[in-house]
């Protein structure tokens, strides 16, 4: 049995993108795909004293059909921007000195002009911190067949999957009946469930970056995610 994930790079994803990557074999980035304004692929949010805040890679957009893949920052010190807020929302956190020279190195030597490359760097990193070996790779290692729902069940069949698991949104438009007939078993992630966990301002919110949960619970952050054996 091998199990696929699927999935446009986020950017600092929220912990339930880590435990898609986490619960597969091999977790695919489709950044072939149109870029979307105003979505998960250059913000997220963190928490602040006065409550959400979003970080926002600044992008630009030349036309409606422009990959994920080929999208350019703006702003060369978006970087430096975004480590001013999260250094100074979580300095007060009880683990953020242990974490604080990764990510200080990763935003301040940050020099990547694209998107995608960027997204990367940061998940390898969390990744790595998480204990998450997952192989990953790109949609453009390999061929993309066909309409939306036949790209992925041809993306699984190339990678020798069997199962294909994908995130609830893509209900709305993937083929199920074209998926068991290419004998490709897909599941579903339920991210409803999670456990609350101490943060530095209420109320509590689940919907924010990763960096939160690691800042506030260090090595105990897998004990509040759903892809780690908690026997």
């Amino acid at each position: 049995m091998k199990k696929v994930a699927i999935l446009q790079s986020n950017y600092i994803p929220w912990k339930g993108y880590f435990d898609l990557i986490n619960m597969v074999d091999e977790f695919i980035f489709y950044d072939e795909v149109q870029y979307t304004k105003n979505d998960w692929r250059n913000r997220n949010k963190i928490k602040t004293s006065q409550g959400i805040q979003w970080l926002t890679i600044p992008v630009r957009q030349e036309s409606l059909e422009q990959k994920i893949k080929d999208s350019k920052i703006t702003d060369k010190k978006w970087n430096i921007k975004h480590w001013r807020a999260i250094s100074q929302n979580y300095t007060k956190t009880k683990y953020f000195k242990e974490y604080k020279d990764i990510f200080e190195e990763l935003y301040l030597g940050c020099s990547e002009e694209y998107l995608s490359q960027i997204n990367y760097k940061f998940i390898i990193a969390i990744n790595e911190i998480l204990g998450i070996d997952t192989k990953l790779s790109w949609s453009s290692d390999y061929e993309l067949i066909g309409g939306q729902t036949e790209r992925l069940i041809n993306l699984c069949k190339q990678t020798d999957a069997t199962h294909y698991l994908s995130g609830p949104a893509a209900k709305d438009y993937f083929d199920e009946e074209l998926a068991r007939t290419e004998n490709i078993q897909v599941e579903w992630m339920d991210y409803s469930g999670y456990k609350e966990y101490e943060q530095l301002h209420l109320p509590f919110e689940h919907g924010v970056c990763i960096l939160d949960l690691i800042f506030n619970q260090g090595d105990r952050a897998k004990e509040f995610m759903k892809s780690f054996d908690k026997s």
